[in-house]
C-alpha cells in the first residue's frame, strides 16, 4: 500500500523520510542511555540493515494502518483480567481449565508495565547505555508456587480450532515466540520478588469463520497455549545488536526483507530526468 502522511489533526503534511526527535536515533559509541524496545529488538533480528537505517540514519519506514480490532480485544480483555485482579479470583478461563490456583497478578506498576509506549517492563542492560524495554499484555502468579506467569493476548480468524503444536509451530508465530522470551527475560532480570515460572501463556481468541452470519457480532473461540520460553540466547543477541549500533559500516540486508527489496529495484527502475520528458 501507498501510505501518506499526517498530523495529529489528520491533515496531510510533507512526508520527510526522517526521524525529528534526536532522542530517537543513536549516535555510535555514545554514552548516553539508550531505549531500544521489543519491537526495535525484533527489527534487529528481522534485517539488521533496516534495523541500522531506522535506529542510526533515523530514516523512518512507511507507516501502516493500526489493528483496530485486535487493539479492541485486548483492551476488554484487560477490563475483565483486572476486575479478576481486584478481587484476586481467577479468570473464566483458568476455571475453565481447572487452574483456579492462576490470578491475575496485583502490582502497584502493573499499569506502566503494560505501557509500552511510556514505561514498560524495563532494565539497564548489563554495564552498557542500552535500556530494554517492552509493554506486556499481562502478567499473572500462580499461587500455590509464587511464580509469575506472563501472558500475551492475541486475537486471530481462522477456520480451524486452536492446536497448540501447530499454533507454535507455525512460521508466522516465530516473532510471538521471540516476543515472549524476551518479556520473560525482562522480568526476570527486574527481581520483583518473584520468580518467573518457565511456562508462559498466548491467551488465542480465534473468531469463528463458520457462523451462518455476521448479525452485528463475532463470536470468539478462547484458548490458552503453554509456551515454554527460553532466554538464553537473547544476551548473545543484544551483543551483536549493540556491536552493530557502534559500527560505522552498513550492514548486508536480508535477502528475504521486502523493504529492502523495494528500495533496490526502485533504484535499478528509477528514470533518470531525461527519460521523464520522453
Amino acid at each position: 500500500m501507498i501510505s501518506l502522511k499526517r498530523n495529529a489533526k489528520k491533515e496531510l503534511v510533507p512526508a520527510t523520510g526522517k526521524r525529528t526527535r534526536s532522542s530517537s536515533i543513536y549516535t555510535p559509541n555514545q554514552s548516553e542511555p539508550y531505549k531500544i524496545s521489543r519491537s526495535k529488538f525484533n527489527d534487529f533480528l528481522t534485517c539488521q540493515r533496516c534495523f541500522y537505517f531506522d535506529r542510526v540514519k533515523g530514516v523512518v519506514s512507511p507507516s501502516t494502518p493500526g489493528w483496530t480490532l485486535n487493539e479492541t480485544t485486548d483492551l476488554l480483555l484487560k477490563k475483565e483480567f483486572d476486575l479478576c485482579r481486584e478481587q484476586e479470583i481467577p479468570h473464566r478461563i483458568c476455571e475453565q481449565l481447572n487452574l483456579n490456583h492462576i490470578v491475575p497478578f496485583k502490582h502497584e506498576d502493573m499499569d506502566k508495565w503494560r505501557d509500552a509506549l511510556r514505561h514498560g517492563l524495563k532494565i539497564n542492560f548489563k554495564d552498557t547505555n542500552i535500556i530494554l524495554s517492552g509493554g506486556v499484555d499481562d502478567i499473572w502468579i500462580n499461587t500455590k508456587t509464587n511464580d509469575l506467569i506472563v501472558v500475551d493476548y492475541k486475537s486471530q480468524a481462522k477456520t480451524n480450532s486452536v492446536n497448540t503444536e501447530e499454533y507454535l509451530s507455525d512460521a508466522y508465530h516465530d516473532g510471538y515466540k521471540i516476543q515472549m522470551d524476551f518479556y520473560s527475560y525482562l522480568l526476570n532480570k527486574m527481581n520483583v520478588g518473584h520468580s518467573v515460572a518457565p511456562i508462559s501463556y498466548f491467551y488465542v481468541c480465534n473468531a469463528d469463520r463458520n457462523a451462518s452470519s455476521f448479525n452485528s457480532k463475532l463470536d470468539f473461540e478462547e484458548t490458552l497455549v503453554p509456551y515454554e520460553w527460553n532466554s538464553d540466547w537473547i544476551e548473545g543477541k543484544v551483543l551483536d545488536m549493540i556491536d552493530l549500533l557502534n559500527s560505522k559500516e552498513l550492514p548486508e540486508a536480508n535477502p528475504s526483507c521486502e523493504n529492502c527489496a523495494y528500495v533496490q529495484q526502485r533504484k535499478i527502475n528509477e528514470p533518470s530526468q531525461l527519460d521523464l520528458f520522453k
